[in-house]
């Protein structure tokens, strides 16, 4: 890893916190993500499971973590499972976690190599009546592939029949939606790697470049800052491109007069961050531009504004549509017969503002998050508003990545990276 060690307090109490919501007598097993296959003797580069490093840290294929607050053994309350290495793997592969590293990493004592597993599952599970298997149950999710989890559960409903079945999802959606001020300290630093690349960028960013030297552009800087590289694949859409949502092509040539939406961020500890700014590639809007790019921030301004504890996902969207309507008729857009005679279920606002406003930011960049459950203090989320103009030719997104609080606005995570479009300007002329 090229990121500096997590302070293993944060994943004592991840632990902590997730044992005091499992049933008396039962365990929960969470495995490490395969390393998936591409052809030949090609891989895939490995990306742990984000719910075995929540709860250990372990940043390790085969690494199994198994959590049994009432077994009978006090050092079985908490196992982990770890492939032995020897000299070969070694010389091959690298470094791998010694017992010793992996308690300094997770603060878990008990730490075996996998050669032990069956052994011990065995026993522990004579002891447990209830078994949580760690099923993929958010609401984005769609897996095409067997993982090392679902081959485990298939495994274990064989072997053990006649215990009960619980799922460690529904307690994880909760506890990983709310982040520790040591998680929101990486997420801060994976936001800060962020600007770093946006300003290096708008330096570059002339007519004639090509959109993947853009996307170039960010990884050198990410890279050099110690990121584990793009939080997801970068969008660099310029001219007509920015109206294709998730256009990630990044393979046309940057014209005069156009504007480039990019949607990117840095991870850093797997931990994602999420930005979108729109530009110039000349370094100077147009008036039209201009005026949609205020009313796209102004939307953006207003609707951080709602994101407070108490508040529910499916009002606060309503509310930001109420926003957004408001700029489009100011903008032209759309008229008042077209609001008095929108559908409900697709109002008049979303044919220049398709999509969500807001989800949920950490380990994973859609990060966890129960939506019919109210905002809590401590949650973070993109704030992205957009309006897509494909008669113009331009698209125009604005994002941020906020920390809910207690009391007040939320914080912005990208508080440092320009954003006004006079700054953009100034920044690109200088």
């Amino acid at each position: 890893m090229k990121y500096f060690p997590i302070d293993k307090q944060l994943y004592i109490q991840n632990r902590k916190n997730f044992m005091a919501e499992m049933k008396p007598k039962s365990l929960a097993v969470f495995n490490s993500n395969d390393i998936y296959p591409i052809s030949a003797d090609s891989t895939m580069p490995f990306q742990q499971h984000r719910d075995i490093l929540y709860l250990s840290g372990v940043d390790q294929e085969e690494s199994i973590l198994v959590l049994f607050p009432d077994a009978v053994d006090e050092k079985h309350r908490e196992v982990l499972f770890l492939r032995e290495t020897n000299e070969h793997i070694a010389i091959w592969e690298g470094e791998k976690l010694t017992k010793e590293r992996a308690f300094e990493v997770s603060g878990i004592k008990s730490v075996y190599w996998l050669s032990d597993f069956d052994k011990i599952f065995f026993e522990l599970m004579t002891q447990a009546e209830t078994i949580y298997f760690n099923t993929n149950e958010h609401y984005r999710q769609s897996v095409e592939t067997e993982t090392r989890e679902d081959r485990f559960i298939k495994s274990t409903k064989q072997q053990f029949p006649a215990h009960t079945y619980a799922k460690s999802n529904p307690i994880l959606q909760r506890l990983r939606s709310v982040k520790d001020q040591i998680e929101i300290d990486v997420l801060q630093t994976a936001c800060d790697i962020t600007e770093k690349g946006f300003r290096r960028v708008l330096g570059f960013i002339k007519p004639g470049v090509w959109e993947y030297e853009i996307e170039a552009e960010y990884m050198h800087e990410f890279l050099r800052n110690r990121s584990d590289g793009f939080a997801y694949t970068p969008i660099i859409a310029s001219g007509n491109n920015a109206n294709v949502l998730h256009y990630i092509q990044n393979n046309q040539k940057c014209q005069d007069g156009d504007l480039i939406l990019m949607d990117v961020g840095a991870s850093y500890a797997n931990y994602s961050s999420d930005m979108t700014r729109t530009v110039p590639v000349n370094g100077r809007f147009t008036d039209r531009q201009r005026s949609v790019y205020d009313a796209v921030q102004r939307v953006k301004d207003e609707a951080t504004k709602l994101l407070v504890p108490g508040a529910f996902w499916k009002e606060y969207h309503v509310e930001v549509g109420k926003l957004m309507t408001s700029e489009l008729l100011g903008l032209g857009l759309i008229d008042k017969a077209d609001v008095q005679n929108e559908d409900p279920d697709w109002p008049a606002y979303k044919k220049y503002f398709m999509h969500g406003t807001s989800h949920h930011m950490g380990l994973d960049t859609h990060d966890y998050g129960i939506l019919w459950e109210p905002i809590k203090a401590g949650m973070v989320f993109t704030v992205e508003p957009g309006i897509y103009i494909p008669e113009e030719g331009f698209g125009i997104r604005i994002e941020d990545d906020v920390v809910v609080r207690e009391n007040g606005e939320p914080f912005n995570l990208m508080r440092n990276i320009p954003i006004e479009a006079g700054e953009i300007e100034d920044l690109m002329n200088s």
